[in-house]
């Protein structure tokens, strides 16, 4: 699961690839390459300085050019490590609970799901999905801009499924409020979900 920390990491890992990709960018399109406002991008920028991650030279026409110095260079080869070991060790324990939610499916003779949630979760239980023999009919996300996401929809109406034997959460954000809205939709025991998210 992301941490507070592993967002952290996530972003100072990002701002130090875009600066040794471009030492001409300016705090605004990092800020848009980050996802972040302006003032994040900003404060992330001079913790990296203060780090001695980054070193800044001023440029013409009021810019600046910014640098990886080699201790900036180190440390985003050990956030990629990291990142690499904590996202491959995600999509394993993902799997596996994805393949537990899948099985209770087929005990229930449940054929048809709706995954309720677009996020990297929602993409690795669509692929253990194939391998149950467990159609997943698309995906319910009322704060999503996709109308489809591995070739199923995304809606943000949840009526719009159709006939759905269980829904499987696979939010990631706040899988808890997403957990509670669909219980008051549907009976409880048709919502599924994965034990990686800890929420029974």
């Amino acid at each position: 699961m992301n941490t507070k920390d592993d967002r952290e990491d996530e972003i100072t890992l990002e701002l130090l690839e875009a600066i040794g990709r471009d030492s001409n960018v300016s705090q605004r399109h990092l800020a848009r390459q980050l996802g972040v406002a302006l003032g994040l991008a900003n404060s992330y920028l001079k913790r990296c300085m203060r780090k001695g991650f980054v070193k800044i030279k001023e440029a013409p026409a009021n810019r600046y050019l910014y640098y990886l110095t080699p201790k900036g260079f180190a440390e985003k080869s050990q956030l990629t490590t990291r990142y690499l070991a904590s996202s491959f060790s995600f999509y394993r324990k993902a799997s596996n609970s994805c393949r537990g939610v899948f099985q209770r499916c087929a005990a229930n003779g449940w054929n048809r799901v709706m995954l309720c949630g677009l996020s990297d979760l929602a993409e690795i239980a669509a692929l253990r999905a194939m391998e149950s023999n467990i159609e997943v009919v698309g995906i319910f996300d009322p704060d999503s801009e996709y109308t489809q996401f591995l070739s199923k929809p995304v809606w943000r109406e949840f009526d719009a499924a159709g006939e759905v034997d269980a829904f499987v959460i696979t939010e990631l954000n706040a899988p808890s409020a997403r957990y509670d809205q669909l219980t008051r939709l549907v009976d409880k025991e048709l919502v599924l979900v994965p034990d990686i998210l800890r929420l029974e």
